[in-house]
């Protein structure tokens, strides 16, 4: 019986927990993207050795065509989560994570690294990455928000100690190749660790459900949650608004760590501060960054679980539109810039956790693989759309605080359009 279900010897809903855990472990894996900021200075530095004189806007193309690539493929991976199982895509994603960073221990040019990887390793990334979301979401009908909150929480906190890690192994082999060795160890610690971990990736019986938990009964007046396959979902409202509001969401967050270091070395020289002085300080801020994002996600998701995703979103922009005022009014406080951007850090986060639990709860669970998949592709426009603005802004007009205005703007514009969208979907007939 479904009821019966057993976990490594425990009751389903103990149990289940481990999913979680692994999850969580493989989206810290996944997540070293994020320490894509520390990777550069010495991979520049390294092409530089080869006569290779890449320009900052040059370095930016691996991380972004990785993000990219990563939401693209996200919804190719969806249907065959659900076709071949959680175990086998992650082990094919996982394989494909490790391979892009092996092959970036070969590269002589930043167009190199952008094709191994940024296009390899994205693409590993983004075949992996649903599953064990779906895994949680599947596992946790009672607390989805808090679970794929904390599954998704090793992927934004992952920057925090891989950042620091790189940086050691950097310079503890940098008679032998530096950098390069770094890349080849991670290819291979990922691989052993991503399939070791996707192994225990696995759908409950179909029926189970937490002992004692029935389906919240929908208020007078709502219309009860219907699981809509991808081809009904895409003719709802609420999914042109959902996919809006994440992109807001994320353009934010992923803007800011790409140029949280540039932006603190702004800020630092206005302050005052000497360039060695502000950049070591900017330097060891990613760590209490990555902290935020990290932490963001299962914060989010509880509070996503409390007050409803559109609550959740809303209180995201509000915050996003704080952060961003104070530092653009404030260009000269060190203090501020912590501040603003742990919260942009932690909001980006927090995204990664509404979207996908709003996604069960506005779309079903039946085809939740693919549906999310393709919602996820907001994630990839608010990473291209976010660092091309932030570039722009910094061209133009030769500071990137010039661009936080504008994201404020956009948070308030995702705010109106959370409050008319996002709600339970049904399907045109």
């Amino acid at each position: 019986m479904a009821e019966d279900v057993k976990i490594f010897g425990m009751p389903a809903e103990s149990g289940r927990w481990i999913y979680v855990i692994a999850g969580m472990l493989m989206n810290f894996c996944l997540g070293a993207i994020y320490a894509y900021g520390i990777l550069k200075v010495p991979l520049a530095a390294y092409f530089k050795t080869l006569g290779v004189e890449a320009t900052a806007t040059q370095m930016l193309y691996p991380y972004i065509v990785f993000l990219l690539v990563f939401a693209l493929s996200m919804p190719l991976a969806g249907p065959y989560i659900e076709k071949l199982g959680p175990k086998k895509i992650s082990i094919i994603g996982g394989i494909l994570t490790a391979l892009g960073w092996f092959l970036a221990s070969m590269v002589t040019t930043p167009t190199s690294l952008s094709i191994f990887y940024g296009v390899i390793g994205g693409l590993g990334v983004g075949i992996a990455y649903g599953a064990p979301i779906a895994v949680s979401a599947r596992w946790f009908p009672d607390k989805r928000g808090l679970a794929v909150g904390l599954t998704v929480l090793g992927f934004g906190f992952s920057a925090a100690l891989i950042g620091p890690i790189a940086d050691a192994l950097t310079k503890a082999f940098a008679a032998s190749g530096g950098i390069l060795v770094t890349f080849k160890i991670f290819g291979i610690s990922f691989l052993i660790l991503l399939t070791l971990l996707a192994l225990l990736m696995k759908f409950p019986p179909a029926g189970w459900a937490p002992k004692g938990w029935k389906p919240p009964v929908p208020k007078a007046g709502s219309a009860p949650v219907k699981d809509l396959m991808r081809s009904e979902m895409v003719k709802t409202p609420t999914f042109y608004g959902l996919w809006f509001c994440y992109t807001i969401g994320t353009l934010a967050g992923l803007m800011a760590i790409g140029i949280s270091k540039s932006v603190g070395m702004e800020v630092g020289a206005s302050a005052g501060m000497d360039a060695v002085a502000a950049g070591a300080l900017m330097t060891s801020l990613v760590i209490p960054f990555a902290a935020c994002n990290g932490f963001g996600r299962p914060i989010f998701g509880s509070l996503t679980d409390k007050l409803n995703p559109k609550n959740a979103a809303l209180v995201s922009y509000v915050l996003i539109v704080l952060a961003s005022l104070l530092l653009y009014f404030n260009p000269t406080s060190v203090l501020i810039y912590t501040i603003s951007f742990g919260i942009l850090w932690g909001c980006l986060g927090g995204w990664l956790a509404i979207a996908p639990t709003a996604c069960a709860s506005y779309f079903g669970t039946k085809d939740y693989a693919k549906n999310y998949g393709l919602l996820f592709t907001a994630y990839g426009a608010g990473a291209v759309i976010g660092n091309l603005l932030a570039g722009q802004m910094k061209d133009i007009f030769g500071a990137y605080l010039r661009v936080f205005p504008i994201v404020a703007g956009l948070a308030i514009l995702g705010m109106v359009v959370a409050a008319l969208t996002l709600k339970p979907a049904a399907a045109k007939k």
